[in-house]
């Protein structure tokens, strides 16, 4: 009896120490973890990609944020700094009061050529005046030369301030208008060399005196050529393109 109940206590299986279903237990767990590691991986990964994203972005964004800062005076200040004259530059914009609501390259150019003309046109009778003054044929003769420049000249500055008055919903400029307005202003500055240099070649003791009453005239078209000269970058330190 004893012998038979050996066999049958050994015939008798331990499922929990089966090797196969140790095995299958094993892999089962094996198969959890590796399922759990995988959705941490993803969702760490997943969690990079946005932090990345996101600076990506914010980067981008401040890359796009005007370098300059919204106060006028600060503003004219970055636009007069590219000229030759940036005192002058900034003198001549802030007497005319006329600060714009939402400071720009743009509107300060508009108000550059504005104090442009209006000292032009101020200056522009002073060869008139002279020529009662002077016997010298010469000079009078050069002065006359004067006064036909510098109405070009005028006209050529009114004709850029024209292309600047847009309406509603217009482009105020555009690389056509930039190019134009360029090729009138410089035809302007060339006007009034060429009034001094008449003047010069004739040897008038006048040309120092008109000389001396266009200078701010010239520093204001110098000003003006320069702002727009490099309006593509001044539009983008305010973060505006061009038309």
């Amino acid at each position: 009896m004893e012998s038979l109940n050996l066999v049958k206590g050994y015939g008798k299986i331990n499922l929990s120490e089966d090797p196969a279903s140790s095995l299958s237990t094993r892999r089962a767990a094996h198969k959890r973890r590796l399922a759990i590691a995988l959705t941490l991986t993803l969702f760490l990964t997943l969690l990079i990609c946005a932090l990345v994203g996101a600076f990506i972005h914010a980067s981008n964004s401040k890359d796009r944020t005007p370098s300059v800062s919204s106060n006028s005076a600060d503003s004219l200040k970055a636009v007069c700094a590219v000229t030759q004259h940036p005192e002058s530059c900034f003198d001549s914009i802030s007497s005319l009061h006329s600060s714009p609501q939402k400071p720009d390259p743009e509107q300060f150019l508009n108000l550059s050529l504005q104090a442009t003309i209006r000292e032009l046109t101020n200056v522009s009778s002073l060869p008139k005046s002279l020529i009662s003054k002077v016997n010298d044929p010469g000079t009078v003769s050069a002065l006359k030369d004067c006064v036909s420049l510098f109405d070009d000249a005028l006209s050529q500055l009114n004709q850029s301030a024209e292309l600047l008055q847009v309406g509603p919903g217009e482009k105020a400029l555009t690389d056509k208008k930039v190019k134009d307005m360029q090729t009138w202003i410089s035809a302007s500055m060339t006007d009034q060399d060429t009034c001094l240099e008449g003047l010069d070649e004739m040897g008038s003791p006048l040309v120092g005196e008109v000389k001396a009453r266009v200078q701010n005239a010239k520093e204001y078209m110098s000003n003006t050529l320069a702002i727009l000269s490099n309006m593509p970058s001044l539009l983008q330190k305010f973060g505006i393109t061009l038309h």
